[in-house]
């Protein structure tokens, strides 16, 4: 006989603040209820001193691990019910998929249709609650929690005669059975920034004339999750070479953004004028990803004008380069 996981929860008569994660809920459409003298074969969780869950702001609590069908799972309990999902006046209890990475990473969708259990210590049985039409739910990565909003009456629950909560204890428990297993599809997600923040940075290249390197790197900065870098070819680059400043922006490790993700940059380059602030100015945006890591331009500036001493642009054999970066959306794999 296979022995379920067993987990004990003794609430202390103190004061202390648990840290909880925010989860997506959902209800299921029909509930049905029925009677068991047979124990959840997969998971029981045993509450000592319920009525301190309450009254040491307790709203949420988060069961152990256990396993069921090759996979991780865990039990949420609002013990005065989902307040995010404007409940009241019952319990609340969801089933959550906890190794949510592997649905990320294969693109996986589990099927699992599963029991919740409440135990009558006055009779010995178990009150089950189930999806009336035994419809399994469909765990992936933008869903991986389902359960009941109102899985039964505070009232029923805290009544002595039901035999649930007797001597401050109760007892609930889980049943998880895995009906299939797929694959889905690529899948993406497009985050737009809300007042996405312009950040700036000023480069300062001494010694311009005795440079002999075929292009410079500014010091990384940093914008929208990423380090940046200001790349200048001081004799230019491709279509630009022996003519103009070439001059970009690219981000600093491309390796670091996830695969296949992308981000949308608005973003300003210029070669500042020393003497009368009537900087050189190229603006663009780009979609910025490890295939694309660069943006910018092969003919910035004309090798003569930004020679010239009265342009400005190199004064005390002092370059100036600003850049000025916004981050406006970002792009992801799911």
């Amino acid at each position: 006989m296979f022995e379920p996981i067993r987990r004990c929860l003794t609430i202390l008569s103190c004061t202390k603040s648990v840290p909880m994660a925010t989860l997506v809920s959902d209800n299921l459409d029909e509930v049905e209820r029925s009677i068991s003298d047979t124990a959840p074969c997969h998971y029981i969780l045993k509450i000592q001193s319920f009525s301190l869950l309450s009254k040491n702001g307790i709203e949420k609590y988060e069961s152990g691990e256990f396993q069921a069908g090759g996979y991780k799972w865990k039990l949420v309990l609002y013990p005065n019910g989902n307040r995010s999902r404007n409940v009241k006046e019952h319990l609340s209890l969801y089933l959550v998929f906890v190794d949510v990475s592997s649905l990320f990473r294969h693109g996986l969708e589990v099927h699992a249709d599963f029991r919740f259990f409440l135990l009558d210590q006055s009779k010995d049985n178990y009150l089950v609650v189930h999806d009336a039409k035994e419809k399994s739910r469909r765990f992936h990565r933008l869903k991986h929690q389902w359960g009941f909003d109102q899985l039964i009456p505070i009232r029923s629950f805290n009544d002595i005669s039901n035999g649930y909560l007797l001597d401050d204890t109760c007892v609930f428990g889980a049943e998880v059975f895995i009906t299939k297993e797929t694959s889905s599809g690529r899948a993406e997600c497009l985050s737009v920034m809300k007042d996405a923040i312009s950040c700036k940075h000023v480069w300062k290249i001494e010694n311009f004339s005795k440079l002999e390197s075929e292009y410079l790197e500014s010091q990384a900065f940093f914008s929208g999750d990423q380090n940046w870098k200001i790349q200048l070819y001081p004799k230019g680059r491709r279509h630009g070479s022996g003519t103009h400043i070439s001059l970009y922006l690219a981000l600093e490790d491309p390796v670091t953004l996830t695969a296949g993700s992308k981000m949308f940059v608005e973003f300003t380059l210029r070669v500042l004028d020393q003497m009368q602030s009537r900087h050189i100015a190229g603006k663009v945006s780009h979609w910025f990803s490890e295939s694309s890591p660069e943006s910018g331009w092969a003919k910035f500036v004309s090798l003569p004008y930004f020679h010239h001493t009265g342009a400005g642009c190199l004064v005390k054999d002092i370059c100036m380069v600003e850049a000025e970066v916004i981050v406006h959306a970002v792009a992801s794999i799911l």
